[in-house]
């Protein structure tokens, strides 16, 4: 295959119908016909000595050949870097740049840095750049990094992606909080008070009513009742406010409330709260990147 000819067009093509196994959805994605899309297949089975791509025997789309299996992934990595090499800009100017940039992060991480990071650049000025925080799906969380749907993430030490780039911003103790007023007074609770008292509990799974503290109490032969299970941060001060309940929460997301709830040392040790930005080594040299990075990094530790 002559790549300095006219078949660049046609390894896109290849990529698009090897990930679909279907000519029709494949020539709709890459907004052909599918009568040129066929004949680009045809084309492409000539120059690779090979089917590449079958009918499936259910009579629904197509299955890859060995060979197609073959090409699958190294197309897909070559032609990302291609892509990588003609969109990257040689330098970044936050000040000129119209960028979006989006940061997977959950409601807690959004407003301790998210919240600092947006104000920054306010600012400074930088108008022309987007900031956009969305929800995180750690089962794709690896794929949403690799292709540049996430930017950077903002997760704990134990859920960065295996080999993957990350860079620790922030650690902190775990506190137990209650509302200003709460029946149980303001002295540090004992080991078998906390165990007595109601919790929430924080659940990024959602619905899930045992965390890390329950395994902890459970080599000390205790127990804790979790009445209320929340996917949310935010909603917690809320119910806390209202209820003689008590939630184990980070100390600088509840520094947040300081006039509402109380925070006491926990009656025993435990590990610490993390937060480490983690992106795809792809994106190690990109400018923008690098720049965004760096204002995560000042903002978790400002």
């Amino acid at each position: 295959m002559d790549i300095n000819g006219h078949d660049l067009p046609l390894l896109a093509s290849l990529r698009v119908m090897l990930d679909e196994k279907n000519i029709t959805r494949a020539a709709v994605k890459l907004g052909i016909s599918q009568p040129a899309l066929s004949a680009q297949l045809a084309r492409l089975r000539d120059v690779f000595g090979d089917q590449l791509l079958t009918p499936a025997a259910s009579g629904k789309g197509m299955v890859l050949t060995p060979r197609g299996h073959e090409l699958r992934e190294p197309l897909r990595l070559a032609l990302r870097h291609l892509e990588d090499v003609v969109s990257t800009p040689s330098a970044f100017d936050p000040q000129e740049s119209d960028r979006t940039f989006t940061v997977g992060a959950n409601d807690n991480a959004t407003a301790i840095i998210g919240s600092r990071v947006v104000a920054l650049m306010r600012r400074n000025g930088w108008s022309g750049l987007r900031l956009a925080f969305r929800g995180i799906d750690f089962a794709k969380l690896t794929e949403q990094l690799e292709i540049g749907e996430i930017d950077v993430a903002l997760v704990s030490k134990s859920a960065v992606p295996s080999h993957l780039p990350n860079q620790p911003l922030l650690e902190e103790q775990f506190m137990m909080a209650q509302r200003a007023d709460h029946p149980r007074g303001q002295r540090r609770p004992s080991l078998k008070e906390y165990a007595r008292l109601d919790h929430v509990i924080v659940s990024g799974d959602g619905g899930g009513f045992r965390g890390f503290i329950d395994d902890i109490l459970a080599e000390k032969n205790l127990t804790r009742r979790v009445c209320v299970s929340v996917q949310h941060y935010s909603v917690v001060p809320l119910l806390l406010q209202s209820t003689d309940l008590v939630c184990t929460l980070p100390l600088r997301f509840l520094s947040r409330y300081a006039a509402t709830l109380d925070a006491f040392r926990l009656p025993f040790e435990t590990r610490r709260f993390t937060l480490h930005a983690t992106w795809h080594a792809r994106f190690d040299q990109d400018p923008g990147h690098v720049w965004l990075r760096r204002q995560l990094a000042a903002c978790a530790a400002d």
